[in-house]
């Protein structure tokens, strides 16, 4: 899709979110309720007791973020299908082998969902949410992010060369 009309509709997706939810959009905390879920089914007694998975309930997945997980990971998929785009592929510099790619890969997935759940946020409801109500913390955080992406560049882009 059209890089500009994808940030339209993403910042029409983040208005409807808050004049029909009152709230904003995030991914960390549809993934956190899946977990809980999965918890909930091989030890109950302890999920519910749990002070981080138990304050949800019986029934985790209810609840409006996980519903927008599914609709991400599902009109990716679908968008990838209906564009020739789903080929399943490791995309990585000429020196830099495919395990490396992908154990570093699994590495920053790990890393940032954890700090997304010590945070109880993540980087697009903060980048996105935050900045969509001109919070300083957050727009110094968008910058930041982007400053830093810059600046690791510098570190690998020598992965990437031939």
């Amino acid at each position: 899709m059209n890089p500009y009309c994808a940030g339209v509709l993403l910042g029409l997706t983040l208005l409807l979110s808050y004049l029909i939810l009152g709230a904003g959009l995030g991914a960390s905390a549809g993934l956190a309720r899946l977990g809980a879920a999965i918890d909930l089914q091989l030890d109950p007694a302890r999920t519910l007791a749990s002070d981080y998975f138990g304050r949800w309930g019986a029934h985790p997945l209810q609840y409006y973020l996980v519903f927008m997980l599914a609709g991400v990971f599902f009109g990716g998929l679908i968008s990838a299908l209906l564009g020739n785009r789903c080929v399943i592929s490791v995309e990585r510099g000429a020196k830099c082998p495919p395990k490396k790619r992908l154990l570093f890969s699994l590495l920053g997935g790990v890393l940032v969902g954890f700090a997304s759940r010590l945070a109880n946020g993540c980087t697009s409801g903060q980048a996105l949410s935050g900045s969509a109500l001109l919070i300083t913390g957050s727009l110094l955080f968008l910058f930041s992010v982007f400053a830093g992406g810059y600046a690791a560049a510098w570190f690998v882009r020598r992965q990437w060369d031939d």
